[in-house]
């Protein structure tokens, strides 16, 4: 029986859509869930209330929403340097990946994002620049969608935020790694939801810029834990090196990959995790139209509800 996060895991997530299914998001390419691994003295579900912000992607600015199913039409990009390739369509049901950089696409295998389409709207994560690394990993140091501190990334540039627990020696240190209104809008939701398993500091974090540098540190895709949102979104772990993750770009091989340290907090990695499936911002389906062409549909339909009732 596979147990997020605490069982070695087959396959390495070798497929970047077979752990889309059914909105029972998972960690694994089983699809198994992970909700229930994620008690921390206060509910992981999802936000109260809607939080998320506008963001422009595909040519057009999109409303996205903490709240959103996303989902709707698949359609193609018509101009701009990803003219031709699709966008849309990815429902939160599909927002788990697996470890693998490429993982979380909406039927789609394979390692690497190159050339990929947009099915939740955001960009695939970079991860700066790759020197000292082999052939087999330079497809993970891809400038293809530009540097972290690209500003024109929907949502814009990558930060991260720093979330410690106050229940693990040595201390177990999880970073949050997307674009900077993703981090925003999450960082309160998994502060309140997780605070009961957090350290202070952790409770307050806030958002950092993600550093540009031929050899970052902290955030690398070796210490990847789960991607997110078509490999958009990462929660990576200090001190973890996922040897699985440098096989070759495409391949669909199964690996196994490294287990995790026995000193990690399970408790906040699960609560930390399940939060952030449930309240990642995707844009709505309905609003999927360019921002004109969406209020003319509604002022249309607006009209015609009035004039049916006779009020006009």
């Amino acid at each position: 029986m596979y147990v997020p996060f605490l069982t070695r895991r087959r396959g390495g997530g070798r497929s970047g859509g077979s752990s889309s299914s059914g909105g029972k998001g998972s960690s694994s390419s089983s699809g198994k869930g992970t909700s229930s691994s994620s008690s921390s003295g206060k509910s992981s579900g999802s936000s109260s209330s809607s939080t998320g912000k506008t963001i422009n992607s595909g040519g057009a600015s999109r409303s996205s929403s903490t709240t959103s199913f996303g989902g709707g039409k698949v359609s193609t990009i018509s101009s701009g340097i990803f003219s031709g390739r699709s966008i849309g369509g990815g429902n939160r049901g599909q927002v788990y990946g697996t470890r693998t950089y490429g993982s979380g696409y909406p039927g789609v295998a394979g390692r690497g994002v190159a050339g990929r389409g947009f099915p939740f709207y955001f960009w695939p994560l970079a991860f700066g620049g790759g020197l000292g690394y082999t052939s087999h990993a330079a497809y993970m140091h891809s400038d293809e969608y530009g540097r972290p501190d690209n500003s024109s990334r929907p949502g814009g540039a990558m930060s991260t935020a720093t979330f410690q627990s106050n229940f693990s020696s040595p201390v177990t240190t999880l970073r949050l790694t997307a674009d900077n209104d993703t981090i925003t809008t999450l960082i309160p939701i998994l502060a309140a939801n997780c605070s009961a398993r957090l350290t202070l500091a952790s409770a307050l974090t806030t958002a950092q810029p993600m550093n540009y540098s031929a050899v970052e540190t902290l955030v690398q895709p070796e210490s990847v834990v789960q991607y997110y949102r078509a490999s958009s979104v990462a929660l990576t772990l200090d001190g973890y090196n996922n040897s699985a993750v440098f096989a070759d770009e495409n391949t669909t091989a199964a690996n196994t990959d490294t287990l995790l340290p026995g000193y990690v907090d399970a408790v906040l990695l699960g609560c930390l995790n399940t939060t952030i499936a449930q309240n990642v911002p995707l844009v709505d389906g309905a609003l999927a139209f360019g921002a004109a062409a969406g209020g003319w549909a509604w002022l249309l339909v607006l009209a015609t509800a009035i004039r049916l009732s006779g009020l006009f």
